[in-house]
């Protein structure tokens, strides 16, 4: 059955590298795609998700507090082999159900971060089922950009709202830092060092064929990776503390954020050039 509402959200979604405005601007969002189990057809769900540490993302079936179960799930229970879509890539994953401890836990860190999962658990009247989406071995598809250029600065801006979303959690946390908040600064460490491995390895390489001038760009943009790792070690020594001080974590973070959009920002000037040249 269409659903206008969504529409609207998957038809901005894709228009804009993943970025929403209203009442979902800087918020984690998805786009799930499964096959209906009962018309073999894709369909497609704009949902909220959950960081966890590595490649696989965690989603919930609250529907709202809805008493039945979303048809989302009901599909991916018939067919577990899904579509997603983070704004910036398109990849093929293994919807996988949590359960019993592996379940709780998770469900138990979501509430503590957002106590709407608590209230829409009450409403429904159901355990609320949580499913991680495992993405399949292989290189995930860029989404449409204009050009190559654009591909890198969508990139580098699906970094900055995280960033941007991080700072603001940790902002507001209070006294103590929850393990789902935790989990979003290790994710996006984990992100972090994954796309500059990327380009130490691939695209750095390429460039440095491209002549000497860009030597001394490269020697930079090399020197700041090892930078940033340096930090991201920190703050990873940080967050496996048994207690974490608020103040010090959003110390750390604004000073990861300043550095990380300094680097974008040169990398950018730098390299969007020669990308779409």
């Amino acid at each position: 059955m269409p659903n206008d509402f969504n529409d609207t959200i998957i038809e901005e979604f894709r228009a804009n590298a993943g970025r929403l405005g209203g009442p979902f601007a800087g918020g984690r969002l998805l786009l799930l795609t499964t096959t209906g189990a009962r018309t073999g057809t894709p369909h497609t769900t704009p949902l909220g998700y959950l960081p966890d540490g590595g490649d696989r993302v965690l989603v919930i079936a609250s529907a709202g507090g809805a008493t039945r179960d979303p048809q989302w799930l009901r599909n991916l229970l018939a067919d577990p082999l899904v579509t997603v879509e983070d704004g910036v890539f398109t990849y093929r994953a293994r919807a996988e159900v949590l359960t019993g401890a592996e379940r709780d836990g998770v469900f138990a860190r979501a509430v503590a971060a957002d106590a709407g999962w608590s209230d829409y658990q009450r409403r429904s009247g159901r355990v609320l089922p949580v499913v991680a989406l495992v993405p399949l071995p292989g290189p995930p598809t860029p989404a449409a950009a204009a050009s190559p250029g654009a591909a890198l600065v969508a990139i580098h801006d699906a970094f900055r709202r995280e960033l941007d979303l991080i700072r603001r959690e940790v902002a507001g946390a209070g006294a103590g830092i929850g393990a789902q908040l935790r989990m979003n600064c290790l994710t996006v460490c984990q992100g972090l060092r994954n796309h500059h491995r990327g380009e130490d390895e691939r695209i750095f390489p390429w460039l440095a064929q491209r002549g000497p001038r860009l030597r001394p760009v490269l020697e930079r943009l090399d020197a700041e990776h090892r930078a940033m790792a340096a930090l991201l070690d920190e703050l990873r020594e940080l967050l496996a503390a048994p207690a974490v001080d608020p103040v010090t974590l959003h110390a750390e973070v604004r000073r990861l954020t300043a550095q990380v959009e300094a680097h974008l920002a040169y990398e950018e000037e730098q390299l969007v050039p020669l990308l779409d040249g």
